[in-house]
């Protein structure tokens, strides 16, 4: 069953290889630096301003949402081993860059979704009025 979705996730991958080709790897992909939790906090920078994705094309915009998603579900997995670890909240909380992934993730649709509006009105725009005649 797995097998025939291999070709699938061959062609969603952001990882491929020297010659081209498919990397895989697995689990590992929902773990930072290859560890269950990591041993200090990582440092990040803010979410995306929606006047940054503005100037963004749309395949730009569809692979940073897939970042941000593979982000958002490294955070969910670490937050689970912290649960099923018993290790305190206070020793490990990416509250914060969770809401960023969030903030990001909506500021994309919103672009998309302006895109799409601006291209509904042009559209409508473009088609000639019903019962105005055109010469």
């Amino acid at each position: 069953m797995f097998g025939r979705l291999g070709i699938f996730t061959r062609q969603l991958s952001t990882r491929r290889g020297i010659q081209g080709g498919f990397v895989g790897r697995g689990l590992e992909e929902f773990f930072e630096n290859g560890q269950r939790l990591p041993a200090k906090r990582a440092t990040t920078g803010r979410s995306w301003m929606a006047s940054e994705l503005r100037q963004k094309s749309w395949e730009d915009l569809q692979k940073l949402w897939y970042v941000v998603l593979k982000e958002r579900n490294l955070l969910a997995s670490q937050r689970d081993e912290c649960r099923r670890l018993g290790v305190s909240a206070a020793f490990f909380e990416n509250r914060g860059r969770i809401v960023k992934c969030k903030m990001t993730m909506a500021r994309i649709k919103t672009v998309l979704n302006e895109r799409r509006l601006a291209w509904e009105k042009a559209q409508a725009a473009a088609e000639p009025k019903k019962g105005r005649k055109t010469k």
